[in-house]
């Protein structure tokens, strides 16, 4: 089965050429709708921007098959990127696309998106039997998976999923992914003039420098991590600071880890904090839960069925980010997470081999013709 690629590359420049800041994805969302509702789906979109404060929802489309027995399979892939992603030129080079080094290239996520597309395409043109697909293009993944986790449950009719989002080569299957917890810390002094009489003061920003001294920092384990990421405090130098603002995170893929880390974080700022005389106060939030695919479930046999027949190399392996496939799992949706290449994700040296652009749409289309020869 051949791809198109002459028409892979087009599209990949045309999508990574719209501005699709986080929160800002209408545009994209429009353009992807229509692309969908080419294919013959039944297009949707959700009321997400409205409550994450967005231009754009997450973006649905529904594509009927002919067996009707086969496990409905989602694709997934996110709309948004990080900045600086407006003004994005595609450049090739021996095998590799890049940015002109003045923004990101995008592959993060438009290889996914261009895979599905281009997927659904081949499906159509070869006129394949298949089960039921629903394509599911989330807004807001960069900062906080927020698209996803806002979404109605409901609104998902998988019985399995897949969600381009993974760095590697086509054929990695992430079947492990932390859950994450993130900790809001309030340190509380008491403010003195700094010169005049900074006896009287009890300086916050020093009670949060032992408290971050003594708090479990970098890697833990192999499946568990912790970081202190944002920190706010001070007026002037002139003024002993009354209060700091710490935001950190604990993360693992075992759940009875990552409440037990999670829990000596809080004790340890509000212990270390008092014993130097301020007080500490702790907000926990869950960002999400962890998921574990077994090697002999349906989603991964899949997936390894459909890496052998595109000529790839299967791979399972676990991550420690997290992804909408979080969401999806909790959601009810056996969900995993597909290597399509991308790599340097997030800076201007981002790239993807071009072959790489080419061999995602194939292990898509041999993702749902697995699927359809499971159909009873």
């Amino acid at each position: 089965m051949m791809v198109n690629q002459q028409r892979v590359w087009d599209e990949f420049v045309e999508l990574v050429t719209i501005p699709c800041s986080t929160k800002n994805e209408r545009a994209i969302a429009d353009v992807l709708k229509a692309k969908l509702a080419a294919l013959g789906c039944e297009v949707t979109e959700d009321n997400v921007g409205d409550k994450i404060g967005g231009n754009a929802g997450n973006v649905y489309g529904y594509l009927k098959g002919n067996r009707p027995n086969a496990p409905v399979v989602m694709l997934s892939a996110h709309m948004d990127c990080v900045e600086p992603c407006t003004g994005i030129k595609p450049q090739r080079k021996d095998g590799i696309v890049t940015s002109d080094g003045t923004t990101i290239l995008g592959s993060d996520d438009k290889s996914g998106v261009v895979a599905i597309l281009e997927a659904l395409r081949l499906l159509k043109e070869q006129k394949l039997d298949h089960g039921d697909v629903q394509v599911v293009f989330t807004v807001s993944e960069e900062g906080g998976v927020n698209g996803s986790k806002n979404m109605d449950a409901a609104n998902l009719k998988a019985d399995i999923g897949y969600a381009l989002d993974a760095s590697g080569n086509p054929g990695g299957i992430i079947v492990m992914a932390p859950g994450q917890y993130k900790l809001h810390v309030t340190v509380q002094g008491k403010t003195a003039h700094a010169g005049l009489a900074p006896e009287e003061g009890i300086n916050a920003i020093v009670l949060a420098g032992k408290a971050l001294a003594a708090v479990p920092d970098g890697r833990i384990d192999e499946e568990t991590t912790a970081n202190a990421g944002i920190i706010h405090g001070g007026q002037a130098t002139n003024i002993v600071p009354e209060t700091v603002e710490i935001t950190c995170e604990a993360r693992s893929r075992n759940v009875d880890k990552l409440a037990k880390l999670t829990e000596e974080i809080k004790a340890t700022y509000e212990r270390v904090v008092a014993e130097n005389g301020g007080t500490a106060s702790v907000r926990v939030e869950k960002a999400y839960d962890p998921f574990v695919l077994t090697e002999d479930s349906t989603v991964v046999a899949v997936a390894q069925e459909a890496a052998v027949a595109a000529g790839l190399t299967p791979k399972l392996a676990p991550t420690g980010g997290g992804s909408d496939a979080n969401f999806f799992n909790s959601y009810g949706v056996p969900c995993a997470v597909l290597a399509v290449g991308m790599s340097k994700v997030h800076t201007k040296e981002e790239f993807i081999k071009e072959e790489h652009l080419y061999q995602n749409p194939l292990l898509v289309l041999e993702l749902l013709k697995a699927a359809a020869a499971r159909s009873k």
